[in-house]
């Protein structure tokens, strides 16, 4: 079969006008970024606010592994299919961050069949959002240390601050630095750090944001630093919000595009789920619950991370109730929790799959924990036996969830009918009880707890020194309301990359503890997680080029 780039830039796109007629939206309600890009115009709101919203569907995933599960494929699949029959449909995602996308993942436009285009343009600069991003992110870091150099009128502790630079790109060296160097006129020295601006809470509050003024208001709250007196600064009291909101006034509006199929797809904003909350805007799923009958949605990483987020942090906050999950898995991944090396996945092996069920089995639970029917769907591959594939259906069925297998990677639409059908009927038949998992009042530590005993499966949390007292101020700074946003490796349940399946017997620990005061969330960083990954010994940016007649190859 064709690469997946191959597939892509053979797609019969349609001029992106003409996707948006599919949605009722006119060419006046556009803002056009070439023949096949569009950003939504703020016209557009007023029109649709009287408009009954569709059907939410969440897209999420067992643990990652080196094998592959294909949510987004499946994402895009499953919105193809809708398509195909007579549905009105659109799929609501992530943009993709050049970090893992020159990494080791590669793309993040779904693969084979069921694919977003264009693909280039999506996985390299898009729409320019997350320059936008990285850019207001990086004024406002300049701004505070200019502020010091010049007088320091706030009375800034240099120990103290804790804004940090970012870039999207996976560039571990950046991780710590010491600023200021060379003469007295060059900066304040002192220690900084960068993080991937896809963990920057200037990504988080685009994400979270209602509108402009709803931004600005975020933005204002941003804690960039604390006085030697031991109070917080602001990006308010440093007078950087408008210039802010000035570099993200494009970026705020998501960006139309298409899959292979031509089926509409609302592609906006990008936080990671290990390391940030991991889902799409606000914005752009409340747009799309206003233009379409169903609306699928995808959460990063495992049900652990994106989807527990999207509950507790983005539902929570918009006001959004999910209709219904869809959890996919593949047998080779079950596998994988089972035991089995990556060299031997394509043989049949009932005896690990049974063994490595256990990791889909914690993420049903969970999701019922939610109050929200769950389909399970498995993302086919050609090694995948009768006796597997039957052995996880009637795994499912006797959990209560409707099963279905998933072929769109090779079939794109067409093969994630079966997986359509069975959505359309759980959405028919069942009702979504839909539940935050802890309530506002709860705690910073009880959350933390409470996320991991009941999501992760863990005997409690234990908390390094440091993070106590950083709670202990938290919430003596009015913080103790918020949600949590739990920083985690996303291979295990546990904080431990190696424990797979469904591990048990494990404490998780946080070792440090801090506020995004502007997102709204209070953020426990967990085990070994990183804030800047790091570059794979050899990186997917080594087989990307560009040829003669202009084309990207070695993108996938």
């Amino acid at each position: 079969m064709k690469t997946d780039i191959e597939i892509a830039q053979e797609a019969k796109m349609l001029p992106i006008g003409e996707v948006a007629a599919k949605l009722g939206i006119s060419e006046e309600d556009l803002e056009f970024y070439g023949k096949y890009k569009a950003k939504f115009a703020d016209s557009l709101y007023g029109k649709l606010a009287g408009k009954k919203d569709g059907k939410l569907v969440l897209m999420t995933a067992i643990n990652p592994t080196p094998a592959g599960e294909g949510k987004t494929t499946t994402t895009v699949g499953l919105g193809q299919a809708l398509g195909k029959m007579g549905k009105k449909a659109v799929i609501a995602l992530r943009e993709p961050s050049l970090g893992p996308c020159f990494g080791i993942k590669g793309g993040a436009a779904g693969g084979g069949r069921a694919q977003v285009v264009p693909m280039e343009d999506l996985n390299l600069h898009f729409t320019g959002d997350f320059h936008a991003i990285t850019s207001a992110n990086n004024l406002l870091a300049a701004m505070l240390d200019n502020h010091m150099q010049q007088g320091n009128a706030l009375g800034i502790d240099p120990k103290q601050v804790v804004w940090k630079r970012c870039e999207d790109m996976n560039d571990r060296a950046l991780r710590n630095t010491v600023i200021g160097m060379g003469s007295k006129m060059d900066g304040v020295v002192r220690e900084d750090h960068f993080i991937i601006t896809v963990a920057s809470e200037i990504m988080a509050i685009l994400c979270l944001a209602e509108d402009m003024a709803d931004l600005k208001e975020r933005l204002a709250k941003i804690i960039v630093a604390y006085t030697y007196g031991g109070a917080p600064v602001t990006a308010k009291d440093l007078k950087a919000v408008g210039a802010m909101a000035a570099l993200l006034k494009d970026a705020i509006r998501p960006n139309l595009v298409q899959t292979l199929e031509n089926t509409p797809a609302i592609v906006h904003g990008g936080p990671f789920a290990n390391i940030a909350h991991g889902c799409n805007s606000v914005r752009a799923t409340k747009t799309a619950l206003k233009l379409a009958d169903y609306v699928i949605t995808e959460a990063g990483f495992g049900a652990d991370l994106g989807a527990e987020k999207f509950f507790d942090i983005k539902c929570r906050m918009a006001g959004l109730k999910p209709d219904a999950v869809v959890l996919v898995a593949t047998v080779r991944a079950l596998k994988y929790n089972g035991g089995v090396a990556k060299d031997k996945l394509s043989q049949e092996n009932l005896k690990a799959l049974a063994a490595g069920i256990a990791n889909l089995e914690k993420h049903i639970e969970n999701v019922k924990k939610y109050g929200v029917p769950c389909v399970v769907t498995l993302n086919c591959f050609v090694s995948d036996t009768d006796a597997e594939l039957a052995f996880v259906k009637a795994f499912c069925e006797e959990r209560g969830c409707e099963f279905a297998l998933s072929r769109v990677w090779e079939q794109g639409g067409d093969g994630g009918i079966e997986l359509a059908q069975k959505v359309l009927k759980t959405l028919e038949e069942k009702t979504s009880d839909f539940a935050p998992i802890y309530p506002d009042e709860m705690p910073l530590a009880e959350k933390m707890q409470t996320v991991a005993k009941e999501i992760y499966g863990a005997d409690g949390v234990t908390f390094d020194a440091a993070a106590k007292k950083q709670i202990a101020k938290l919430e003596e700074m009015g913080f103790g309301n918020f949600p949590v946003c739990m920083a985690k490796n996303q291979y295990s349940l546990s904080d431990d990359a190696t424990k797979l399946g469904r591990p048990s017997g494990f404490t998780v620990n946080v070792r440090e503890v801090y506020v995004s005061a502007g997102a709204g969330f209070v953020v426990a960083l967990t085990g070994t997680v990183m804030t800047m990954p790091g570059l794979p010994k050899v990186p997917a940016a080594e087989r990307i080029d560009v040829a003669e007649d202009g084309r990207i190859v070695g993108l996938f």
